[in-house]
């Protein structure tokens, strides 16, 4: 090759180089300026107001749990968002059941959605990917783009410090959910063997239920002619957590891990003297054959086709007639929470009212502006009745000029109501984010579960038994350490007091194995949290 001819070369290769150097640095600074919340390349085409919200056909990409009920996108609700904002949506959508498998693998892989929706992000998650740049923060994308959600988080402080990590940034929005007061499923009594047995009061105290429970396995309130009366049922394994709450709050304490006290003290209910009051009445329950001793390997329909059998008195559920079938009654009455001996009144738990994790923007996200408008209008009060009754006109309209009141339509093709629904919007079965509604129309059955609630927990005391908080990366992976071996085996424990395998004479000794497992350890790094919580 000729000197000349390499000379060209020489240059080309330079000039091939440089371009692509100033290629990835130009790729970077987009990159980092997405990342920052501000300044993305395509702020300029973002209204800040109104609609649509992009001045340009936008597709985003979001990962989000599916119901396997209906595809996103033939749903009305997310075809009326499009045609509102002018943002399409490309979905990646994993089974619900399987979704949390499914968003470890992508967050292992490096290719994120723009959003992640409904996900269940936990704080741990959220700050582990916060730090890495991952998950970017939001707080002034809040400020500037989404006033629903700005005045959401400054009327409800408490909120915001519960979803601000411990670097100052707002890593996920939470679901807001202020007029919803269970905790847990509540649980509910068969009305039909109620009135056989001819009760007018329902049990207060930890004795009376049990005596109720006696009845209901001697006296075949469900008149077959058979003994095969369950008189309390579960389905959740060997934690029973469907029932643990309620029984719990029988011996003073407010949730099975952690809660706090009105001194602001953090208590690991595992090892206190009140598990061990729930423990001990539970085994008494199974001994007398009044505890299903299926409870530990059932699954939850099995379970449910013994109450829509009429063979179980005592059980939980969202509602009572989700397990009995046919329509919502108001003959299967709330459980009314019971107290031992060792209180004076039931410790009840209340739901915190919100829910974290529920939206993320990531990284590869060109245009989080105009995606946090886009989840904006689901805070705003248009937003929350189109995400949960879906558009206006299909199960539902306006009854007066100033959209205060609401009538309900009939259901298309003569469907349960819930049933189409689950088929017209996302919000169903999942954590959707946005602000729940109050009920705009409440029948009869919805005006008697409010006032169950209010008599029955609200009006006795209900409170939130431990809020919201984030951990340091210190404190977060200390605990993850801990409570994998602690949960294992207070549940492994549980399932052997309970069913007797394990004598309750041997409880001093659970405890100091709890010690020793570094259950002091875990309570002291949640009042270190919670301190702070409180302090902020």
């Amino acid at each position: 090759m000729s000197n000349r001819k390499k000379q060209v070369v020489a240059s080309a290769l330079v000039l091939a180089v440089s371009l692509s150097v100033l290629s990835g640095c130009a790729t970077k600074k987009e990159n980092g300026s997405a990342a920052s919340g501000s300044g993305s390349s395509k702020e300029s085409s973002v209204n800040k107001e109104g609609f649509p919200i992009v001045k340009s056909p936008l597709t985003i990409s979001i990962m989000a749990p599916d119901m396997g009920i209906q595809n996103w996108k033939d749903m009305p609700v997310m075809q009326e968002m499009e045609k509102l904002t002018g943002i399409k949506i490309d979905y990646r959508n994993a089974p619900r059941d399987s979704f949390d498998t499914k968003k470890n693998l992508v967050f292992a892989s490096g290719d994120y959605p723009d959003i992640f929706f409904a996900s269940k992000l936990t704080q741990a998650e959220e700050q582990n990917y916060g730090s890495q740049g991952i998950l970017i923060p939001l707080e002034k994308l809040i400020d500037e783009y989404a006033p629903n959600i700005k005045k959401v988080l400054a009327d409800k402080p408490d909120i915001r410090k519960s979803i601000t990590a411990p670097d100052g940034h707002i890593y996920s929005l939470p679901r807001i959910e202020p007029f919803q007061p269970w905790y847990r499923n509540p649980m509910w009594y068969n009305g039909k063997m109620l009135k056989e047995l001819n009760v007018t009061k329902l049990p207060e105290t930890t004795d009376e239920l049990y005596d109720l429970l006696k009845r209901v396995r001697d006296e075949d309130p469900n008149k077959n002619g058979k003994k095969d009366e369950i008189p309390l049922s579960s389905s959740s394994g060997i934690k029973l957590r469907d029932i643990r709450t309620w029984i719990l709050g029988a011996f003073g304490a407010y949730e099975e891990e952690l809660y706090v006290d009105d001194k602001g003290k953090v208590h690991y209910t595992p090892a206190e003297d009140a598990y061990k009051g729930y423990v001990t009445y539970l085994n008494k329950l199974w001994a007398d054959n009044l505890l299903d001793h299926e409870s530990f390997s059932q699954t939850d329909d099995q379970k449910k086709a013994k109450i829509k059998n009429d063979q179980v008195l005592l059980f939980s559920d969202w509602h009572a007639y989700m397990s009995h079938g046919g329509k919502p009654n108001t003959e299967d009455v709330m459980f009314s929470p019971v107290r031992s001996d060792k209180v004076s009144t039931p410790a009840i738990a209340r739901n915190k009212g919100f829910s974290t994790g529920t939206f993320a923007i990531s990284k590869s996200n060109r245009s989080p502006e105009a995606s946090i408008r886009w989840v904006d209008y689901m805070y705003s009060p248009e937003g929350q009745m189109l995400f949960n009754k879906g558009p206006e006109g299909v199960l539902w309209k306006y009854s007066d000029s100033a959209k205060t009141q609401i009538e309900y339509l009939p259901v298309p093709n003569g469907e349960d109501r819930e049933t189409y629904r689950s088929k017209i919007t996302p919000n169903f079965g999942i954590a959707s984010p946005m602000v729940v509604p109050d009920e705009p129309v409440k029948d009869d059955f919805s005006k008697w579960v409010e006032n169950e609630s209010k008599t029955k927990l609200l009006d006795r005391g209900a409170r939130v038994p431990f809020p919201a908080l984030f951990l340091t990366e210190a404190e977060a992976g200390e605990v993850a350490a801990l409570r994998s071996d602690l949960t294992t085996y207070v549940a492994q424990m549980e399932a052997k007091f309970t069913t007797g395998q394990e004598s309750l004479d041997g409880w001093d000794k659970y405890v100091q194995t709890l010690k020793k497992m570094g259950s002091d350890r875990f309570q002291e790094i949640y009042q270190k949290a919670y301190d702070r919580w409180k302090n902020t």
